[in-house]
């Protein structure tokens, strides 16, 4: 039987697309301002998600080897449990909703010994509408689906000694961003040889598809913000934004390290930030048009050249101490910039 690295079996079922809407939850308000952000809080008047949940357990050993099922929780019943108690959670994060779920599944069902929990948070942005002053106000009632960046998160949650509950693995994610820039970017430097026919640019339009994920070093401050050390998705994609903008970036690779040190020196709660980031910059057609800095693209041809990056406080400290003099730099404009920031 296939067995993982660690010489434990792989043993789980679960049920997948388990689509939650729950109206009206818990405004998120305990956000710390940052400067490259206006964010500071959601109020959750729609708080949807698309959730996946997995369960392991030495008892359901029997279901595969012998088709006995007197063990087995159907998924139908874990899809009804997780929107049913999407009612009573009191929360106003994605995160502390798994925690929440979590919780419920490991009490009811004594013989699951670790659960697995994923969402996507669906976006659905509100709504501006004229006001009979002639102005414009918010909706506050209609609202509009987003196929944007999301907010994701997962948690593996399992039952320790003497039935306590213990957060064995949490991540928060920033998903699905897509950024463009137009001007302002390059990448030269590069190996030549027979193989290369790729030529080096100091100009070009740079268009990123970008995943970022992020732990804490204390889980609680994802599953409850009330000490205002919750990390906003909106935060960490404001920080992308921003640097993306400043940043005369030599490659994706120097871009991606550029913004994880930006969000660690904001969050020092955080203990990791790790990227996963494709180029799908446009090819170019028309290389200038006469008096302007026009120019025509199209879609790139496949394949495609994507990264994986991790960070830590450690690299932060790193540059801080002027491994990386111009991280360094960074670094001070950064600080100068939060020191001139309006406060909450």
């Amino acid at each position: 039987m296939s067995r993982t690295e660690t010489g434990k079996r792989t043993m789980y079922y679960g049920k997948g697309d388990v689509l939650v809407y729950r109206t009206f939850a818990e405004p998120l308000t305990e956000v710390t301002r940052i400067p490259e952000s206006p964010f500071t809080g959601d109020g959750n008047v729609i708080m949807a998600m698309n959730v996946k949940v997995a369960v392991r357990g030495e008892a359901f050993l029997t279901s595969f080897t012998e088709g006995d099922n007197s063990m087995v929780v159907a998924t139908d019943s874990m899809k009804n449990l997780i929107i049913r108690h999407a009612a009573d959670y009191e929360g106003s994060t994605v995160e502390g909703f798994l925690y929440h779920i979590a919780g419920i599944f490991l009490k009811k069902y004594s013989h699951i010994t670790t659960i697995e929990l994923e969402a996507d948070r669906l976006p659905f942005d509100g709504l501006s509408v004229a006001s009979p002053d002639g102005g414009w106000r918010e909706s506050g009632l209609v609202f509009r689906r987003s196929h944007n960046d999301h907010t994701s998160a997962s948690v593996v949650v399992e039952r320790a000694e003497g039935g306590v509950l213990t957060v064995r693995k949490q991540e928060s994610l920033l998903t699905g961003l897509q950024l463009i820039k137009v001007k302002g970017s390059s990448f030269a430097g590069f190996i030549r040889d027979e193989y290369t026919t790729l030529p080096e640019t100091q100009d070009r339009p740079l268009f990123i598809w970008l995943n970022i994920g992020w732990t804490y070093k204390d889980e609680k401050d994802a599953i409850d913000p009330k000490n205002g050390s919750y990390a906003a998705s909106e935060q960490i994609r404001d920080i992308a934004h921003t640097v993306f903008h400043e940043a005369n970036s030599p490659s994706i690779q120097h871009l991606i390290y550029r913004i994880g040190l930006r969000i660690l020196e904001r969050f020092p709660q955080l203990a990791e930030v790790r990227f996963e980031s494709n180029n799908r910059t446009w090819e170019t057609v028309v290389e200038s048009v006469d008096g302007s800095d026009a120019r025509v693209y199209t879609e790139p041809r496949p394949p495609y050249g994507f990264q994986g990056f991790s960070m830590t406080q450690e690299d932060l400290a790193a540059a801080a101490g002027g491994e990386d003099g111009e991280a360094a730099a960074a670094l001070e404009t950064a600080a100068s910039e939060r020191s001139e920031a309006p406060t909450s």
